[in-house]
C-alpha cells in the first residue's frame, strides 16, 4: 500500500515535459477540484520555501471576468471608463490591471508568465492551469472527485488518502507543507538541470 514518502522523486518523463514549457525557469502547477486545499498548500509551501532562502512567485488561475478592485474605487472607475491598462502603485506594492479579451486556452499560463520579473524569483507555483502542460502536483482529497493521475505531467500527488495513489507516483501528505516544499525544490532543481543550469536559492548565489 502506498504511503507518504518524504524523499519521493518525480517521474523523469514528467520532469522532461515540465522543462519543455516556454518559461525562463521552473513552473510547477498545483491542480485539483475547488475546495481540496490547493491555496492552503501553496501558502504553506511558499512559507517554507521563503524560510529556506527561495523566492517563489505565485500565479493563480481565476474565473473569467474576475476583479481585483471594488466598484467605486478610482482604479475601477477609470477602467470601466475604457482604460485598457490601469497601474496601481504604492511604496509597498504595485499591480497592473490589463484588459486582454481572449478565449480560455491551454497556452494562457505560458503567455502570462512573460509578465513576471524573473530576476526576482527562483520558481513559480501556479494554482490551477491543469491543461497548461506544466509539471503539476495533483491534489487528491477524499472530499472531492479524484484527479486524472494518468496525466503524464503529474510530478506527484498531495493527498489525505495515500491508498488512492498509484505506486509509480510520489505520494505527499496534503497537510505536510514542509514535505511538499522539499518536493518542489527537488522538482525545481531537476527542471533547472534540464534547462541547462544549476538552480540554487537566491541567498546561496
Amino acid at each position: 500500500m502506498p504511503t507518504f514518502d518524504a524523499e519521493a522523486l518525480p517521474p523523469p518523463a514528467a520532469l522532461d515535459r515540465a522543462a519543455a514549457v516556454d518559461a525562463p525557469g521552473p513552473v510547477i502547477a498545483v491542480t485539483g477540484p475547488s475546495g481540496t486545499g490547493k491555496t492552503t498548500l501553496i501558502g504553506g509551501m511558499v512559507e517554507h520555501l521563503r524560510r529556506s532562502g527561495w523566492r517563489p512567485a505565485v500565479v493563480k488561475h481565476a474565473h473569467h471576468g474576475f476583479d481585483l478592485d471594488r466598484p467605486g474605487k478610482d482604479s475601477y472607475r477609470v477602467r470601466e471608463a475604457g482604460a485598457e491598462q490601469v497601474l496601481i502603485v504604492s511604496a509597498q506594492r504595485w499591480a497592473l490591471l490589463s484588459e486582454t479579451p481572449t478565449e480560455e486556452r491551454d497556452d494562457l499560463l505560458s503567455e502570462r508568465l512573460k509578465a513576471l520579473d524573473w530576476t526576482r524569483t527562483d520558481l513559480v507555483l501556479a494554482e490551477g492551469f491543469r491543461h497548461s502542460g506544466v509539471g503539476k502536483i495533483a491534489v487528491d482529497s477524499v472530499r472531492s472527485e479524484p484527479p486524472d493521475l494518468a496525466d503524464p505531467a503529474v510530478l506527484g500527488v498531495a493527498t489525505d488518502d495515500p491508498a488512492a495513489v498509484p505506486g509509480r507516483l510520489p505520494c505527499l501528505d496534503l497537510d505536510d507543507h514542509r514535505q511538499a516544499a522539499a518536493f518542489v525544490i527537488r522538482c525545481a532543481r531537476a527542471i533547472g538541470a534540464r534547462l541547462g543550469g544549476t538552480l540554487a536559492p537566491y541567498n546561496q548565489r
